[in-house]
């Protein structure tokens, strides 16, 4: 089973439920074009649930029952998650602090093109 995101999660469903456990990378397959160029829609990503957070990692957050991809930014005192695509006309999503954030991007896959394989690390 995979887990998604950018979609609404089951009410009280956490990764455990996802059928992803705790400290595993997973794979998550890119919707949308939020994140272009950067990253676009049906390429591979490989999350890694206990990655190290930094200023400017590519992440998957939960927000409001929602999973998100995006790029973490730093913003004064706090954070913010960023998205890539300047035509998305998405605002920057203020984080309290950065427990929604449930992992980092390690790695992308452009299906069928191995020599596009980049690593985040």
């Amino acid at each position: 089973m995979t887990c998604g995101f950018n979609t609404p999660a089951p009410a009280g469903a956490d990764q455990e439920d996802a059928g992803c456990s705790g400290g595993e990378s997973f794979a998550l397959r890119v919707l949308g074009d939020d994140m272009a160029p950067e990253f676009n829609e049906g390429d591979m990503i490989i999350v890694e649930p206990d990655g190290a957070l930094k200023d400017g990692s590519f992440v998957l957050a939960q927000l409001r029952s929602e999973w998100i991809f995006r790029q973490l930014a730093r913003r004064g005192e706090g954070w913010c998650l960023r998205a890539l695509n300047p035509r998305a006309g998405l605002v920057d999503l203020s984080l309290p602090d950065l427990s929604a954030v449930h992992g980092v991007v390690i790695q992308k896959a452009v299906p069928g093109r191995r020599s596009l394989t980049k690593h985040y690390v």
